[in-house]
């Protein structure tokens, strides 16, 4: 007989990891020296919405961008707690850009996957390609940009438009999150969190997908990469690692680091 998962224990990574408030606050005292540093940010509108903005940080070069999309489960934080993520690659002379997107419960999980393809459509108005990477909640929406038939949304887009994915601590099953306190702002039934999850979309054809997850998170995590990882292997290369030592907040932390293996991981994707 199974053992029941107390699935709100494993989602509730706050809960899971006491010290996730400093972690955040770390990150938007990181994120905003960055920005005070960095020369030549720009923010680039992909809609009439407040929060309709990409932060750009070019490094010159001409390979792909690296996309970071943020986390809070769909219904936290914004852009500028994760500037600071950029400097790992803008080191390598690799440009990066990081959306903000409206929250749940005043859009849906479906309406930000929109979002967050209008975003992608005007970043390719820059004429490069793109990597898409993302860290829990910006995991699943990176994956839902890597599997989105680009041609079928704008004939004058490439099909190739985006080269790989790199998921950190994402999630790409929604339906375990319909009994949790997580679901509060969602508002998923079981159909509605299967229609938003690319677990159950058709792969992509063509590019990547890194799945990696912080080697302390819980086996639901664990599942949710190593599943996606499995399903869609068939179809394009993918790849499973853990991060030792890592829990949920800590995972994202080597995208900082311009010698970080993350970092170097990425490069190489944007190199391709």
């Amino acid at each position: 007989m199974s053992a029941v998962i107390d699935l709100e224990a494993e989602y509730n990574n706050r809960a899971k990891v006491p010290e996730s408030s400093v972690l955040i606050a770390g990150w938007a005292q990181d994120a905003k020296a960055y920005r005070y540093s960095f020369q030549g940010k720009r923010v680039i509108p992909y809609g009439t919405g407040a929060r309709h903005n990409i932060d750009y940080f070019p490094a010159g070069g001409e390979g792909p961008i690296v996309v970071f999309i943020h986390g809070g489960y769909w219904q936290a934080l914004d852009a500028s707690f994760f500037s600071h993520l950029a400097r790992g690659l803008n080191s390598h002379g690799i440009s990066v850009a990081i959306p903000s997107y409206d929250l749940c419960p005043n859009v849906s999980v479906g309406d930000i996957i929109v979002q967050m393809r209008a975003a992608t459509r005007e970043l390719a108005k820059l004429g490069r390609r793109l990597v898409v990477s993302g860290h829990s909640a910006g995991g699943h929406l990176a994956a839902c940009m890597l599997a989105t038939d680009w041609r079928a949304l704008d004939s004058a887009l490439p099909q190739d438009l985006i080269v790989g994915a790199y998921a950190i601590s994402g999630l790409f099953d929604l339906g375990p999150l319909v009994p949790t306190s997580i679901n509060n702002a969602l508002h998923l039934n079981d159909a509605g969190a299967r229609g938003v999850s690319p677990l159950y979309w058709p792969a992509p054809l063509r590019g990547c997908l890194d799945a990696v997850v912080g080697g302390d998170e819980g086996a639901e995590y664990f599942r949710q990469s190593q599943s996606i990882v499995d399903a869609w292997g068939a179809h394009i290369p993918t790849r499973f690692e853990a991060l030792p030592g890592a829990n949920h907040f800590t995972a994202v932390a080597p995208m900082s680091d311009p010698q970080s293996a993350m970092v170097l991981r990425l490069k190489a994707l944007a190199t391709l």
